[in-house]
């Protein structure tokens, strides 16, 4: 196919706007990502089964905290590198990508950007490796686009903290040895706290039955006068802004994974385009289904444009709040968008495992709710450009 760099559409040449390096991260994350989990994860997703043994594979190919500085064990990469190994992962499968991206974003960024340096050197080698798999427990039952609401609470009891409280939706949580968790202190102060596994009345409930993300394990955290030592509080950070930082730094990387999901596709649509015969010629051939493709190629374009400017700010310190949720909003919907109507060429068969189309298009019904809703999205953008909070 014209246009095409090293397996991906790249109508625009956005190639040229990439280093040697990124090209060479970008490759290696391809070759991982067909080695490792392309030839199982249809049966992942149709058994609704977590590879745990990719954990350690992910650590190994530097998928976790790829821009956390290498002291730590991360990768010490740009901005753009780790969109590109969120895009990569995410070609394979969503729920993939959100085990790499809360392992990076949610749970190692915290560490390091609000641990000590005695947290930073106790965890932050061990999530990078794969050694651990960690969490982030913000969303509640009862309270999802609106955390400040949040009731799990943080007592203290002299020389430690009594936790108590659930958060429900939490990828890796089953699996997890460590969770980032956001609770309300005495004074109604929200603080992040460092709960392990084991300590004596912390659990991690399976949720199953999901129709999306089945290749990747959820669950709750519960707590129920869960004993925190001091130093597991995060120190140097109070209030919503620590969560919310978190979020932007995955958000980030779910608009360039969204970005992956949306290629896989259209890969898959134009392949069958050529060579599903229907009325003496391929079904490419004809207006309608050239139309679905051509619009495809035009929204994958605008959204890798979007994707990397907003790396090259984010590179530059100077993405803001807004411009990283504008990002996700339009590139996730953008995948879902470009999933149904690639289900639509497909026919019946879009429907099958033998495509990856149908779980592309229920794993984005995930992940176009996730880290801020496609609605909530909107309104922080329409809250940027009026002065005026719908949310209340």
């Amino acid at each position: 196919m014209a246009h095409e760099s090293a397996g991906a559409p790249d109508y625009f040449q956005i190639d040229d706007l990439l280093t040697e390096e990124h090209l060479l991260i970008r490759q290696t994350m391809r070759d991982f990502v067909k080695r490792e989990i392309s030839p199982d994860i249809e049966r992942w997703a149709q058994e609704a089964h977590f590879p745990s043994e990719i954990v350690k594979k992910f650590g190994d190919v530097g998928a976790f905290g790829p821009t956390i500085p290498t002291e730590y064990g991360g990768g010490g990469l740009d901005y753009i590198s780790y969109g590109i190994i969120m895009e990569e992962i995410e070609r394979g499968d969503s729920g993939m990508r959100s085990t790499a991206s809360v392992q990076g974003s949610l749970v190692m960024y915290p560490i390091y950007k609000y641990g000590s340096e005695e947290q930073r050197k106790k965890y932050l080698p061990k999530l990078a490796s794969g050694e651990w798999l960690g969490c982030f427990g913000l969303t509640e039952p009862d309270f999802g686009s609106n955390p400040a609401g949040m009731v799990t609470n943080l007592k203290a009891q002299g020389d430690h903290y009594l936790l108590n409280g659930a958060k429900m939706w939490i990828s890796n949580s089953p699996e997890c040895q460590v969770a980032v968790v956001w609770a309300k202190n005495d004074e109604g102060r929200i603080k992040g706290v460092l709960v392990e596994r084991g300590m004596e009345g912390f659990s991690t409930p399976e949720i199953h039955n999901k129709w999306s993300l089945r290749a990747s394990t959820t669950g709750e955290l519960v707590f129920d006068n869960v004993k925190i030592p001091k130093e597991n509080i995060l120190p140097n950070i109070e209030g919503l802004r620590g969560p919310l930082g978190c979020l932007d730094s995955a958000r980030y990387g779910i608009s360039w994974g969204a970005i992956g999901a949306a290629i896989d596709c259209y890969e898959s649509a134009l392949r069958y385009s050529l060579e599903r015969i229907q009325f003496d010629k391929p079904i490419g051939a004809f207006q309608l289904t050239q139309k679905k493709l051509a619009e495809m190629l035009t929204e994958i374009t605008k959204a890798q444009l979007l994707a990397w400017r907003l790396g090259t700010l984010m590179n530059e310190g100077k993405a803001t709040t807004q411009q990283i949720s504008m990002a996700k909003r339009n590139n996730v919907d953008m995948a879902l968008h470009i999933a149904r109507e690639a289900r639509q060429i497909h026919g019946g068969m879009g429907i099958t495992g033998e495509y990856p189309i149908m779980r592309h298009m229920m794993n984005l019904e995930s992940v176009i709710t996730y880290e801020g809703t496609h609605d909530i999205h909107l309104l922080i953008t329409g809250a940027d450009i009026t002065g005026i909070q719908a949310f209340k």
